[in-house]
């Protein structure tokens, strides 16, 4: 485990008439390279040794199913909020930048609220994601899918995610908000870059830059709630521009929020799970097959690709009174970080966890967290997913990888590739 931990907890013997060498306990370190190439051993070593661990950032990682869910589902933990660690990085830039524009817009985003405020604003924007609203976009997101991989299917190769999964949910997203679909690159740039702030350990520095994002984010959309005031159409942001008007206590910033919220968790969930899910079927040839020949079961597919590489890997809690977790005390205003890629491959939970299987039987895994913060917008990264993997499938055999050396982003709250590219025939 050296490769991947710091120390084991093992005593070593170097030989017979040799003292035991005492190795320092293992410290789980986030910030390990290797561990965005495949956490899943230090996951498991967590899981078997220390479930319940204290990392090197005096956090408590806990990496198995039911502890994770107890946390997610406990009402005693709330969640870490963002806009404190935003105002709290500005007193340490060199020149006490101002980043309250950056800590008002993300301080207002669902998954960083607790009731009641999250309970209001969920409801509201839930309306949304109703089963009415997704499922009538199928055919427009399998239109979307077919445009792009029309682009590359007489090149004989393509990037993944450059191709396909990144431009997918940013303009299914641009559709339900009713903005131009001229203006998704810019969209996508903003909000590939803006995702860091997810990152709890991203550099200093950076908070700058993101702020200047949201500034930008803020004066796009501003300029369209005006357009919306004057005009309404039948889109998201004239629902929510009526809802605020109508007394239901939605301003102006959580307005910006959500909007840009929901391009963020938008493209991660959907960009990540479509990359994720595609190289794991690559190396999982006979699964391919198997979708190849039953493309109905590509539900479950998609809910084993969720559980077994999971986009979003980390859900942070902070404790707001004394629980004890498996034997250990975590106490008041601890940080706590629920480790869902270890618990959706937790034995105790799943059968076989380290295999891919599309047609597993009661799945219930955690890649969209759970209880009250379980994610909104989850049926339509599911669609937008089940679509994509589906179709290029069934579009292309012959498929390869053109590299072993893969690039993972360096988000430790995330997982999902810079980039994936493969070679293909067309059938």
């Amino acid at each position: 485990m050296e490769s991947i931990a710091e120390s084991s907890q093992e005593m070593i013997n170097s030989g017979q008439n040799q003292p035991a060498r005492t190795v320092k306990p293992f410290r789980f370190n986030p910030l390990l390279a290797n561990l965005h190439q495949d956490p899943y051993p230090t996951y498991h070593h967590l899981r078997e040794k220390d479930p319940v661990h204290q990392n090197l950032l005096n956090a408590w990682v806990l990496t198995r199913y039911e502890d994770v869910r107890t946390v997610l589902r406990d009402p005693r933990f709330c969640v870490d909020k963002l806009a404190t660690r935003v105002r709290n990085k500005s007193n340490y830039l060199t020149q006490q930048k101002d980043l309250d524009t950056l800590a008002d817009v993300t301080g207002k985003w669902l998954i960083y609220l607790d009731p009641p405020d999250h309970t209001r604003l969920r409801k509201l924007v839930g309306k949304a994601f109703s089963p009415s609203v997704i499922d009538p976009l199928r055919p427009y997101i399998q239109g979307i899918v077919d445009q792009l991989l029309d682009k590359v299917q007489h090149q004989g190769n393509m990037e993944v995610i450059a191709d396909l999964a990144a431009p997918l949910p940013v303009k299914v997203i641009a559709k339900m908000l009713g903005v131009p679909d001229q203006d998704c690159p810019q969209l996508h740039q903003w909000s590939n870059d803006l995702s860091r702030i997810l990152d709890p350990l991203l550099p200093l520095q950076t908070y700058e830059h993101l702020n200047q994002i949201v500034l930008e984010f803020a004066e796009y959309f501003r300029a369209i709630f005006a357009e919306r005031r004057k005009s309404p159409q039948e889109d998201l942001i004239s629902a929510l521009i009526e809802a605020r008007d109508q007394g239901d206590k939605l301003s102006e910033v959580e307005m910006l929020s959500t909007c840009i919220l929901l391009f963020i968790a938008g493209e991660e969930t959907t960009v990540n799970t479509i990359g994720n899910g595609i190289l794991a079927l690559l190396r999982h040839p006979e699964q391919l097959e198997k979708l190849r020949q039953e493309p109905t079961i590509i539900q479950s597919a998609v809910e084993e690709i969720l559980r077994y590489d999971s986009p979003v890997q980390y859900a942070q809690r902070i404790a707001t009174e004394d629980v004890e977790i498996g034997g250990k005390l975590i106490k008041v205003g601890d940080k706590v970080v629920a480790c869902l890629g270890a618990a959706n491959r937790d034995p105790a939970q799943f059968i076989d966890p380290d295999r891919l299987d599309l047609t597993r039987s009661d799945n219930r895994h955690m890649a969209f967290i759970d209880g009250t913060h379980t994610c909104l917008g989850g049926a339509l990264a599911r669609l937008n997913s089940q679509i994509a993997i589906n179709t290029f499938a069934q579009r292309f055999s012959h498929i390869e990888l053109q590299t072993d050396q893969l690039d993972w982003r360096k988000n430790i709250a995330l997982r999902g590739l810079k980039s994936l590219s493969v070679s293909f025939k067309s059938n």
